[in-house]
């Protein structure tokens, strides 16, 4: 897979020429409304086996060759030039593809109201090929135990027949919001506990859930203990019924970082405890902040290592958005909130107000800016191809278990060709 930043004078004809590529397969491939009117700056995915590499100033075959983990002869003889040659600044080389690593991919999925959309389903439909789980968002958890179960619609059949798996995920989530009461009770209340994990057990063995993922957030800081002690439980229990464990933590840095949402989430002990984690590395740019990138790979990293210098590589899965924001200016603290959108309608956004779009490179983020028709100024963060596989590439360096998207229903076709070109996807039997 082969990824092309659109330029000044870029038309779908001279790129399908430039990659030997049909216009049809690359305006399917990125699901383009407008292919006659490229945004300069536009991430476009260009479907092909291997990629191809055009040589920058100063290079060689052999620098190239290193950068690939090639030889110079596997190079010069795969794209039929002598080892001797000069390269030429714009040269085209051929990059077969890399082996490709496995991973386990999964993704929240968020039904509201009483039913599910048609467009969640077919989001669903569209992605469980490149899922190991499917994770409809939430159960939400009663005072008493006892547990409200979201809509779920077709999903289990759409997993099934995609050889994807439910993951249930549970939450202490009350009229919208993260209780902190609620969150306590569950963590010290026994009997509401042993109540909790029946009611688990038995819609997990009879929905056909394989992972029970605890998503416990905004929890007193003097409960970080008692969390710790329900897990050890439940990690027991759910053992014994033949299901897997695991937890969603909030982004932290260090194992004293303060906060509402960090300080009862303790990395080590989930660590030692669960069968995996998923770190939610995203929002540092959010609806109620100023505009900033929503997962800044910087910001992404450190969180990482950190949870590194305590659990395995093998136990985390990086969380991933699949939306960006668009801020009006000036930001005000308490004001009106960023309106969340979809990488394929910031391009759109951006194409309507005849903008082109930035990028970024110390964040890996995709950016821009304009003026709406009371003349205010907004300013856009979103995600494109080239910021996802800056995340790939951090996953693969990190050897990380996989990857868990917030969440389905916002249209980004260039992540799942990337991931199907950059992993192989773990299914579980």
């Amino acid at each position: 897979m082969q990824i092309h930043v659109v330029k000044q004078g870029d038309t779908i004809f001279n790129i399908a020429n430039t990659y030997n590529t049909p216009m049809e397969v690359i305006i399917e491939a990125n699901e383009l409304e407008a292919p006659g009117a490229l945004v300069i700056g536009q991430a476009l995915v260009i479907p092909i086996v291997g990629q191809f590499y055009f040589v920058q100033g100063g290079e060689s075959l052999y620098t190239i060759a290193q950068k690939f983990g090639l030889t110079v002869q596997e190079l010069a003889r795969i794209n039929n030039i002598s080892v001797e040659n000069t390269l030429p600044v714009g040269f085209r080389l051929y990059i077969p593809p890399q082996e490709e690593p496995d991973i386990v991919s999964a993704a929240y999925i968020e039904p509201r109201g009483d039913a599910v959309s048609s467009t969640l389903e077919t989001a669903a439909r569209k992605t469980s090929p490149v899922l190991t789980y499917l994770a409809p968002f939430s159960y939400t958890i009663n005072r008493d135990g006892s547990l409200n179960a979201p809509p779920l619609n077709n999903f289990k059949t759409i997993a099934a027949n995609n050889n994807a798996t439910l993951m249930m995920v549970v939450s202490n989530l009350e009229e919208g919001e993260f209780s902190k009461e609620l969150g306590h009770i569950i963590l010290t209340v026994q009997a509401v506990q042993n109540n909790l994990l029946d009611n688990i057990v038995n819609i997990a063995t009879s929905v056909g859930f394989s992972d029970v993922h605890f998503d416990l957030e905004f929890l007193p800081p003097d409960d970080r203990e008692a969390y710790n002690t329900f897990l050890r439980k439940a990690k027991e229990r759910l053992t014994q019924a033949g299901l897997q464990i695991s937890t969603a933590l909030a982004p932290k840095t260090s194992a004293t970082q303060e906060g509402a949402w960090y300080e009862a989430h303790d990395y080590a002990a989930h660590g030692e405890i669960v069968d995996f984690v998923v770190l939610m590395t995203y929002e540092w740019g959010y609806s109620g902040g100023p505009p900033l990138p929503v997962s800044p790979i910087t910001n992404v990293r450190e969180v990482i290592e950190f949870a590194l210098s305590v659990m395995p590589s093998e136990k985390i899965l990086m969380g991933q958005n699949l939306y960006g924001y668009d801020w009006t200016l000036p930001f005000v603290e308490g004001g009106e909130l960023a309106d969340a959108l979809s990488p394929q309608q910031a391009i759109a956004l951006a194409r309507k107000e005849n903008v082109a779009i930035e990028y970024d490179e110390e964040d890996e983020a995709p950016y821009f800016s304009y003026y709406d028709a009371e003349g205010a100024e907004h300013m856009v963060w979103f995600e494109d191809a080239r910021s996802i596989q800056a995340k790939f590439d951090l996953i693969k360096e990190l050897n990380l278990r996989g990857i868990a998207y917030w969440k389905l229903g916002l249209a980004f076709p260039q992540n799942w060709l990337l991931l199907q070109s950059n992993f192989e996807i773990v299914k579980i039997d």
